[in-house]
């Protein structure tokens, strides 16, 4: 897996700056659990994500105690080490010449000492989009972005190796599994050479379904077991060189099934699921 993808999963040191690599440490994490966790609205009031995050963490999420604040609330709190953040980002890859902004779901521990909150230590984080992409191709997936980071702290605490070694050796465990399951699919977010169901069983023979988005947020809201689903970060037309990172995600476990990313330019690599990435989802085993 390409290294870019492993700083996304395991953390990104930054909030509107450059991303740096972070291994959160045991005892981040152990700070983290005794912690309140606030959950870091944007200034916009009527922000469809502002909705969807609300709704997704008192939903969701059970780890902590938490609180809805302001961003100016934040901004007064961030040196707390009780406290604990959950806030969407804005997120520059160091050396990327492509200078690209993504949003990025994190989590932040406090800490004392910082003149800035640019330097707050991860506990985890996960790519939402590109900055400049509308939050309808997105913040319907909400819920089930918040329950994996949930799930991804847990599996850290009860297994500290992860912390040390590439966390996919972890989820490449569960690739496999994604053949006894029912792949929901939005029909633009697929190669056009691929985008019908008989085309892919030429070389995928498994369980796909073309869905909207609603559906895709119905089977999250239902945590139907049987379905995993694309979540998809690319620019949506808004770039000509760019990144597209294919990420599959169950609807009732949240965990990840399969992650890849791939160059996206004019003329060739459509900005979403393409062919060979089906091909690699087959020869699991």
């Amino acid at each position: 897996m390409k290294k870019i993808i492993l700083a996304i999963i395991i953390s990104i040191s930054a909030l509107t700056l450059k991303a740096q690599e972070y291994l959160p440490t045991e005892a981040d994490l152990n700070q983290f659990l005794n912690s309140k966790l606030y959950v870091v609205l944007e200034s916009n009031p009527i922000a469809a994500y502002n909705f969807k995050i609300q709704e997704a963490v008192k939903n969701a999420w059970s780890l902590t105690e938490f609180e809805f604040i302001s961003l100016d609330q934040f901004e007064e709190m961030y040196n707390d080490p009780d406290k604990s953040f959950l806030m969407m980002t804005q997120v520059v890859f160091q050396n990327d010449k492509t200078k690209v902004r993504y949003n990025f779901l994190h989590i932040f521990i406090g800490k004392e000492g910082l003149d800035t909150f640019e330097d707050l230590p991860d506990i985890a984080a996960i790519p939402l989009s590109y900055t400049e992409v509308d939050e309808e191709f997105w913040v319907y997936k909400m819920e089930s972005l918040v329950r994996f980071m949930q799930t991804h702290i847990q599996n850290m605490r009860d297994n500290p190796g992860m912390i040390k070694k590439n966390i996919f050796e972890y989820y490449n465990e569960f690739t496999k599994d994604i053949k006894q399951k029912t792949l929901y699919l939005v029909k633009d977010e697929v190669a056009p050479n691929i985008n019908t169901e008989a085309k892919i069983k030429k070389i995928y023979p498994y369980k796909v379904k073309f869905v909207t988005r609603k559906e895709i947020e119905e089977a999250i809201e239902n945590r139907d077991e049987d379905v995993v689903y694309l979540h998809k970060v690319g620019p949506q037309g808004t770039r000509l060189r760019a990144r597209c990172y294919k990420i599959i995600i169950g609807a009732q476990d949240a965990n990840f099934y399969y992650f890849n990313w791939h160059w996206v330019q004019k003329g060739k690599n459509f900005d979403g699921f393409l062919d060979k990435d089906f091909k690699e989802l087959a020869k699991k085993k």
